[in-house]
C-alpha cells in the first residue's frame, strides 16, 4: 500500500482541497482530484530524499509554533506598513531597494520555507539567492535600516530555521 499510495494523508489532504476549491463533489471532480493527489504525491515522495534522515520532529514542534507565531505577526505588521505607504504616498519619501543578507543556511528545505516567508510577508521579495557565497538578496518596499532587517531575517528567522531544520 506504501508504494501505491506514499502518504495517504496527503492524497486525502489534497484531493479535499481540489473538491473544496472547485465547491463540488462531482464523480468527474473526485476523480481527477484525486488523480491529481496521487501524482503529487509520487512527486513529494521522489523529492523526499531525507525523509530517511529525520528524527524525531515532534521536538522540533516548539520551535515550528514559535516562527509560526513570529511570521503571522510579521505579516501583520507588513500589511499596515505596506498600507500606509500606498494609501498615504505622500508623508514621507519611500526607499525602496535591494538587501543583501548573509545567511548560514544550507538545507534546502530551510532556504525554500524562508523564500516562501519572506515572499509572503507584504513588502518584500526574494530577489536571489547566491550558494557559492550564501548572501540572499531581497528587494524590500521601505528599506529604512538595513541593518535591523538582516537582523530580523537572521535572528527571527534563520535561527529558528535552522534548529527546525539542521
Amino acid at each position: 500500500m506504501r508504494r501505491w499510495l506514499p502518504f495517504p494523508l496527503l492524497w486525502l489532504s489534497l484531493t479535499t482541497l481540489w473538491l473544496l476549491l472547485n465547491q463540488t463533489l462531482s464523480v468527474g471532480h473526485l476523480l481527477l482530484g484525486a488523480l491529481i493527489a496521487w501524482v503529487v504525491c509520487h512527486v513529494y515522495r521522489r523529492l523526499d530524499a531525507r525523509r530517511g534522515t529525520r528524527s524525531r520532529p515532534w521536538r522540533r514542534a516548539g520551535a515550528a509554533v514559535r516562527l509560526f507565531a513570529d511570521v503571522a505577526v510579521d505579516i501583520a505588521r507588513s500589511n499596515a506598513g505596506v498600507a500606509r505607504i500606498v494609501l498615504d504616498p505622500g508623508t514621507r519619501a519611500r526607499t525602496a531597494g535591494f538587501l543583501d543578507v548573509p545567511i548560514d543556511l544550507h538545507d534546502p528545505l530551510a532556504l525554500a520555507t524562508l523564500a516562501c516567508i519572506v515572499t509572503a510577508t507584504p513588502g518584500t521579495a526574494w530577489a536571489g539567492y547566491d550558494a557559492d557565497r550564501c548572501v540572499l538578496t531581497l528587494h524590500i518596499l521601505d528599506l529604512i535600516d538595513e541593518a535591523a532587517w538582516i537582523q530580523v531575517i537572521k535572528d527571527r528567522y534563520e535561527t529558528r530555521l535552522r534548529e527546525i531544520f539542521e
